[in-house]
């Protein structure tokens, strides 16, 4: 009898201890890994529009989220230019969510070469509704997950050729509440939440031709494009996180966090960028390691697979870390090139930022530029 009474004693004393541990553990879900609110979001930048992705290279437990890029916009409505390679391109990626139920994918419309037509299509009452109503119909068809906005830029240049106006700055707001309330729509048809992103400028300017504060109330990220920071004069880094000691520049991701807060947008919603290429500058001979050198021309560099493994105190170039910025950067002597880019290192201090400051989390362009994961490791590692 005291043996079968200290056995349910046991039981009773295990069933209770059961009881206070998961709700701690719910808690801890809850929460995040971080207990400041959220689980941090990992949203990878993927390009469709070379051709079919090969999603076997794509680690969907990594990432919260997918945003597919790009849509066009053409005749004031979202179009698929490459609907034959689009369409088998989604079905593949939806595949991923058999290895990460949570993952979200979401089409990202515009970017730097398919912004022209945005001033256009959101111009009036009718044409922001049929745009929206094109968008989610193309989430609605391929059973997709929301949609993300890349308008490069409202109000000012862009690309070359792109269509601009002072009305952008009103009509972005208003492209966002019609793309919200056609999403409401399609988030009662299937009783699941569909999510309204965007990615911006990562520089104050931007910020005068928007009215961001009224336009986060639609969104759930606002995703910082924290690089292709350069000066026509003067060759610095380009996805620095904060300012540099070694020359003088208006941008880095903390003046950018900054600035957008101050602009009314809620912090959770802010998502850091990270570069996974590098830029590449030509400098004027004279200085020891290029940085704050006057700036002859640049271009897109290698993306950091290639950096790490092949560039990195290789071929004449030589490792530097800008202790002040954050940020790493190569230089060659021999032939005078500066080559800026995040690395494991400055990643991490991105991640710790993001945390430190409550962020929603950070957001990378573009998943193809590391297949090897150095960067998103890294980040994995940091927010764990």
């Amino acid at each position: 009898m005291k043996r079968t009474l200290g056995l349910l004693l046991l039981v009773l004393l295990f069933g209770a201890m059961k009881m206070e541990e998961e709700p701690k553990e719910a808690f801890k879900n809850r929460m995040g890994s971080h207990g400041n609110g959220a689980k941090k979001v990992v949203i990878g930048y993927v390009g469709g529009f070379r051709g079919l992705v090969n999603t076997g290279l794509i680690s969907p437990e990594k990432l919260t989220h997918i945003n597919y890029a790009f849509v066009d916009v053409q005749g004031n409505r979202a179009f698929l230019t490459n609907e034959k390679t689009d369409t088998v391109n989604f079905r593949k990626l939806l595949l991923l969510k058999q290895k990460n139920p949570a993952l979200k994918i979401l089409i990202s419309i515009g970017g730097w070469a398919w912004s022209k037509n945005f001033s256009d299509a959101v111009l009036s009452d009718a044409s922001r509704a049929a745009f929206a109503a094109s968008a989610v119909d193309i989430i609605r068809k391929y059973k997709l997950d929301g949609v993300d906005i890349d308008w490069e830029y409202p109000g000012r240049p862009g690309e070359v050729g792109n269509i601009y106006r002072p009305e952008d700055k009103q009509n972005f707001t208003l492209m966002f509440e019609a793309l919200r309330k056609e999403l409401d729509v399609l988030e009662q048809e299937t009783d699941q939440k569909k999510l309204l992103t965007t990615a911006v400028g990562g520089f104050s300017d931007f910020l005068l031709h928007t009215e961001m504060d009224k336009a986060a109330k639609y969104l759930d990220y606002v995703n910082l494009m924290t690089y292709d920071y350069y000066s026509g004069k003067v060759a610095g880094h380009h996805t620095n996180l904060y300012a540099s000691k070694l020359y003088t520049s208006a941008n880095s991701a903390d003046i950018a966090v900054k600035a957008y807060v101050a602009a009314g947008v809620p912090i959770s919603k802010l998502v850091m960028g990270i570069a996974f290429y590098g830029r590449n500058s030509k400098v004027e001979p004279g200085t020891a390691t290029g940085l704050g050198a006057t700036y002859i021309k640049g271009e897109f560099g290698s993306g950091y697979t290639r950096i790490k493994d092949s560039l990195i105190n290789k071929k004449g170039f030589v490792a530097y870390q800008d202790r002040d910025a954050n940020a790493s950067y190569l230089y060659n002597t021999n032939t005078q090139t500066l080559i800026t880019y995040d690395d494991e290192w400055s990643v991490r201090e991105k991640c710790k930022y993001v945390v430190a400051q409550q962020m929603g989390g950070v957001m990378f362009w573009e998943y193809a530029s590391d297949p090897k994961e150095y960067l998103l490791n890294e980040v994995v590692r940091s927010f764990k």
